[in-house]
């Protein structure tokens, strides 16, 4: 398969991936418990200012409004047989703004959860869920997509399946998981274990990573396990801005502009490839971001008490496993002790 990323990587060095897609849409009217991916129909002019804001703020991949994208996802809302038409009007949407942008910009088709259990913890078998993802993956390379940005996993037979259904559609694919559990994903898969989830798949992944979590020093923490695990790999990390806090019934972050700046450079110095923002990131938390990359100069690889001094405290546990911890939980370990 072709790599949309590999130019612009050899370009750039490190890619700057966009903010939160709910949140933006959150502020913009949408409300609590409606499907985001039905205003790629009812109100594409909102979708295409989501995207334009990110191509304004300086943003080389901008994600497809399209995470829930599934069947499974979409009966939720009794729109389980508009799979195709939804997420082609997602890529269309995003297709139109990159572009127009000038420069380029990556098209990054979002494939979130089917929201089910893979047998045999639920009924879903795995053969239902390549067909799930392969259905909204066809909807969106139609609409332009150029990669299947798999994301927010937790179950690598789920992530798997979705990669598989990639391949069978024929669109490259990146993936990412969601270690918010004790360091690890809520199915209990390690970050230093991300890279071989797709081991024997007929097409690798172009990165893999981690998004969302908890804040941003956990995904930190996350980021090196994965590049020590597999230093040349490229890896994403796009972690959330801040902490989240119930104010109320709304959820706030407590990231600044000037925090996720920070967190840029420690993410480049960590070894990512790509880095964004996931929940709470706005249009000027990526403008920032794009600044401190741009002036930012590879320092020494960052350690998990620099990374808290700076950003803030761990909200997890750092990841270990029964056996072997890894080389940064062993010293934060010392330290703490």
């Amino acid at each position: 398969m072709n790599n949309p990323l590999e130019a612009l990587i050899a370009e750039k060095g490190v890619l700057l991936a966009d903010g939160a897609t709910g949140t933006n849409l959150f502020a913009m009217g949408l409300e609590a418990g409606e499907a985001p991916e039905l205003w790629n129909t009812s109100a594409p002019e909102k979708i295409t200012a989501l995207h334009q804001q990110f191509v304004d703020a300086g943003a080389d991949i901008i994600l497809t409004n399209s995470f829930g994208g599934t069947r499974h996802r979409l009966k939720l809302h009794h729109a389980q047989n508009r799979v195709f038409e939804l997420n082609k009007a997602a890529a269309a949407i995003a297709r139109a703004v990159a572009d127009k942008a000038g420069r380029r910009v990556v098209v990054a088709g979002s494939v979130g959860p089917t929201g089910e259990l893979l047998i045999p913890l639920g009924a879903l078998s795995y053969d239902e869920a390549v067909d799930a993802f392969a259905e909204q993956i066809e909807g969106l390379k139609a609409g332009g997509a150029e990669i299947a940005w798999i994301e927010t996993m937790s179950a690598p037979h789920e992530i798997r399946a979705a990669a598989e259904a990639a391949i069978r559609v024929g669109l490259p694919y990146t993936y990412t998981g969601s270690f918010d559990t004790a360091g690890r994903t809520m199915m209990g898969l390690l970050p230093k274990d991300i890279h071989g989830v797709a081991d024997g798949l007929a097409d690798h992944p172009l990165a893999v990573g981690a998004n969302c979590g908890v804040g941003a020093s956990d995904i930190l923490s996350s980021l090196l396990d994965m590049t020590e695990a597999r230093p040349s790999a490229a890896v994403i990390v796009k972690g959330n801005c801040g902490i989240p806090e119930f104010r109320g019934t709304e959820i706030h972050y407590s990231g600044t502009p000037e925090l996720m700046a920070d967190y840029v450079g420690l993410a480049v110095d960590a070894g990512a490839t790509i880095v964004g923002g996931c929940c709470g990131t706005s249009f000027a938390h990526l403008a920032a971001m794009r600044k401190a990359l741009d002036a930012h100069h590879k320092a020494e690889r960052p350690t998990i008490e620099t990374i808290v001094s700076r950003i803030g405290p761990m909200r997890n546990k750092i990841a270990t496993t029964n056996t072997a911890e890894t080389s940064e939980a062993r010293r934060e370990r010392r330290r703490r002790g």
